[in-house]
């Protein structure tokens, strides 16, 4: 190993685990600014906060007259999980989801400058995980990144190039029936059994498949009736995400297969959207939603590339993780990804 590998390698790893040992969850990210703002200063950066509520702000850091534009999320979902270093492996929340993004792309920052490169920017965002706040709030900087060529937003993507993201459905479906004491369910009307018997339908409606995006899949996050043991229940819902394709018929198809007294509500609608190949690296689909839609607004060709070390299988779970080894080829990955754009 030489000088240069290891001087980055213990800069990495006294980064990802001062950003980990700061709690973030969606709310209270500006917990971490002060070590993130360290950070980007002692880079030389020209820091710029943008306030998006109490307790979050956005944060830009500018090298130059920007034409990469790195960026990914400050928010982690909870609980908060300390980290902790096992040999080569670092644990806990955030790891990957998504500080270890953010020093990933400041190391490849770090090491874009001392090649004697600029035209960069970094771009940390609050609310990813919950409102997307930040990245909406994000598009007031566009006056500042008018040059950009593209952006990079940093997810656990396995070192692979997304292909694109699929769309983001929430639909309400509700049943109502008509309440009666338990001993007598003959006098109402279970609301209940109509809302399963429709789900099931649902359940056996094949969904269609993309080349590039994957499969098109529904998760049934939250079901709800009734009122007491005692009683028929008189309204039932279930609570659904559907992940979409292009063209998508989810809604239509469950308007269709609803019951008498069901009906559909359609809580959020997101667009499906596909990323520009990029000769030289590698591609896969990616089955989860990030601030890439909103953000590639930022570029004035809406160019964008979603790209990071570790795995969206560890993500959100508490065995949260990332290898140093993944961190340095996410530093890599950056590193090729900004030469690409900036013509070298």
């Amino acid at each position: 190993m030489n000088a240069t590998t290891a001087d980055l390698r213990r800069w990495l790893t006294g980064s990802l685990q001062r950003l980990c040992a700061c709690e973030t969850t969606s709310g209270q990210e500006d917990a971490g600014k002060p070590e993130l703002r360290t950070l980007l200063l002692a880079l030389g950066a020209k820091v710029i906060e943008q306030p998006v509520a109490e307790g979050r702000t956005n944060v830009l850091a500018l090298w130059g007259n920007p034409r990469v534009l790195f960026s990914t999320h400050l928010d982690t979902v909870p609980p908060y999980l300390p980290p902790r270093l096992e040999g080569e492996v670092f644990l806990g929340r955030g790891t990957c989801d998504a500080k270890g993004q953010i020093a990933a792309q400041l190391g490849a920052i770090r090491t874009l400058l001392a090649e004697g490169h600029e035209h960069l920017a970094w771009l940390g965002v609050v609310g990813e995980e919950t409102d997307s706040a930040g990245a909406s709030a994000a598009l007031g900087l566009a006056g500042r990144l008018r040059e950009l060529r593209v952006l990079v937003n940093g997810e656990p993507t396995d070192l692979k190039l997304a292909t694109g993201q699929r769309g983001a459905q929430h639909l309400r479906l509700h049943c109502r029936g008509r309440a009666a004491h338990s001993g007598s369910p003959e006098l109402g009307h279970d609301a209940t059994w109509p809302l399963l018997d429709w789900l099931q339908r649902l359940r056996e409606q094949p969904r269609p498949v993309d080349s590039a995006l994957g499969p098109e899949v529904w998760n049934l996050g939250l079901l709800r009736a009734g009122e007491a043991l005692n009683s028929v229940p008189a309204s039932a819902e279930a609570r659904i995400m559907a992940r979409t394709l292009p063209d998508s018929t989810f809604v239509v198809e469950a308007r269709r297969l609803a019951p008498p007294e069901g009906s559909v509500a359609l809580t959020l609608d997101e667009a499906p959207d596909r990323y520009p190949e990029i000769p030289g690296f590698d591609y896969a689909a990616m089955p989860f939603g990030s601030d890439a839609p909103t953000l590639r607004a930022l570029v004035p060709d809406r160019t964008v590339v979603l790209a990071g070390p570790g795995s969206i299988r560890v993500a959100h779970t508490l065995e949260e993780r990332l290898t140093l080894a993944d961190l340095e080829e996410g530093v890599e990955l950056n590193r090729r990804l900004a030469l690409h754009f900036l013509g070298d």
